[in-house]
């Protein structure tokens, strides 16, 4: 009889691995057999004694344990459910149909309970049921984690580069080799990276991580989980991105922020293809593709010592460039009216009347900002109704738009500064104090680099920790800014 598990489901439980408990050497033989098309791992044992040998030394996501054993019984094996760090889904076996022992099974967290002789669907219907319980949870994780999960994937634009950097994510997708994505802040490197996981077709969740965003002594839990007690506040288990990705691609943005030291444990997860979490002995098998984004030049990074020269060509397996907004202003004709109909319908705002000016004056600026700059120039016309063109000539009293420098941020806020009272074209108010204007400085500087603040902290020149110092003498303040 030929079992019936979804192959869509099957492909991903190559990374799941089961532990069969059973004394009779027939029963471990179909089952090994019939679970080993779908799983990477199947263990047999048959006692108690023999399957805590190889718990302790293995992860087991599965165990299908028979109750009725020769020495403890099933029901007995204590440590396989009060383990934490271990913790597997338990399918009991019995060919008793004994209502109190089942109840006990269950209360012990059994995930099911079948009866024997039992029909080999039935138990592989069970054993679907437990593994597809647990993708599920970590596909929640991953969209929890993946705010970003509602904007488009699309690559807008019709420029020759445009095609270029299409061509190369549909070359690129099938293979599980490391891809590396370099290009300028703002050029849409994400998205990309999500380009090259939707066309792979893998059936795993695409996992953002943002290397800098993390402090460097989180990082490797983060990534890698760990176990309870690993260290101080670690008081449950935590899977960590790669188990979440697994099947899927996890996305290493700003990967050069990351500290030598956690590059050399990236290393060897990429060439061992295992993981072991904080605080754990055992070894984990992952099926993760990593694609990395940058907008350093890695290679003068490892020039410099700076960067670890094994795992740049590790991550250089597959390289994609993505062009500046300047090299490919002909896509402006696309992106100006997508980010318009997609701002105006998030706004709930009407659909702006903007004159041939606007449209020349953009293809006149070089957008240092790239796309994100644009969006941000779109979405602020749209929030104070002023065409492109007229926003320009205001803010910088009849300055050409290609001497313009935007303040890049993320976010929708409008300029909190009151029209009229400011000269832009003679930098901060003379009102406003120098503290105020530190502050301003700072948090234009840490919003251009997306909420990086290591980033920033290298473009201001100062060390990070005093731009964490500043935050925390800012937080509970009023505004100070002169109405």
């Amino acid at each position: 009889m030929s079992p019936s598990i979804d192959s869509k489901h099957a492909l991903q439980y190559q990374a799941f691995s089961v532990l069969v408990v059973d004394d009779e050497a027939g029963m471990q033989a179909i089952l090994k057999k019939a679970l080993g098309k779908w799983f990477s791992k199947v263990d047999t044992a048959g006692s108690i004694e023999d399957a805590e040998v190889l718990r302790v030394s293995s992860h087991y996501d599965l165990i299908i344990l028979d109750i009725n054993l020769p020495g403890r019984s099933g029901i007995e094996w204590e440590e396989a459910f009060n383990d934490s760090e271990r913790k597997s889904d338990v399918i009991f076996m019995t060919g008793y149909a004994d209502l109190e022992m089942a109840i006990s099974a269950l209360k012990l967290g059994a995930s099911d309970f079948i009866l024997k002789p039992f029909n080999l669907e039935q138990m592989l219907q069970a054993v679907q049921r437990c593994m597809d319980k647990r993708l599920n949870e970590r596909m929640q994780f991953a969209l929890k984690h993946d705010f970003k999960r509602h904007f488009t994937t699309d690559i807008v634009g019709g420029s020759e580069k445009t095609k270029q950097l299409k061509q190369l994510i549909t070359q690129f997708a099938p293979s599980r080799a490391s891809v590396l994505v370099e290009g300028e802040s703002g050029t849409g490197k994400e998205l990309v990276a999500r380009g090259v996981h939707e066309a792979s077709q893998r059936k795993g969740p695409f996992v953002p991580v943002n290397c800098g965003a993390i402090a460097p002594e989180l990082l490797e839990s983060e990534l890698f989980g760990h176990t309870s007690g690993a260290f101080t506040g670690a008081k449950k288990n935590r899977e960590g991105l790669f188990r979440v990705a697994n099947g899927g691609t996890l996305f290493l943005d700003e990967i050069g922020e990351m500290p030598l030291s956690m590059q050399s444990a990236l290393l060897r997860v990429l060439e061992q293809r295992t993981i072991r979490p904080v605080g754990s002995e055992r070894e984990i098998s992952v099926d993760v593709r990593v694609v990395a984004a940058t907008n350093r030049n890695l290679q003068e990074e490892v020039d410099k010592g700076n960067f670890r020269a094994d795992l740049y060509y590790r991550l250089n397996v597959l390289r994609i460039e993505v062009p500046p907004l300047k090299e490919r202003k002909s896509d402006l004709l696309e992106l100006v009216p997508f980010f318009t109909k997609m701002l105006t319908s998030e706004l709930a705002m009407p659909d702006p009347k903007w004159a041939h000016e606007d449209i020349s004056a953009m293809n006149d600026y070089d957008w240092p900002g790239n796309i994100r700059e644009l969006k941000n120039l779109i979405e602020r016309c749209i929030l104070l109704g002023k065409p492109p063109a007229h926003y320009w000539r205001e803010l910088n009293g009849g300055v050409s738009p290609t001497h313009v420098s935007m303040t890049v941020s993320s976010g929708a806020e409008i300029p909190s500064i009151p029209e009229g009272k400011v000269d832009f074209g003679e930098g901060y108010p003379n009102n406003w104090t120098l503290k105020d204007v530190e502050k301003s400085h700072i948090q234009q500087v840490v919003n251009f680099h997306d909420g990086n603040k290591s980033a920033a902290s290298r473009t201001l020149g100062v060390a990070r920790k005093t731009l964490e110092r500043k935050y925390k003498e800012w937080d509970g303040e009023e505004p100070s800014y002169a109405e």
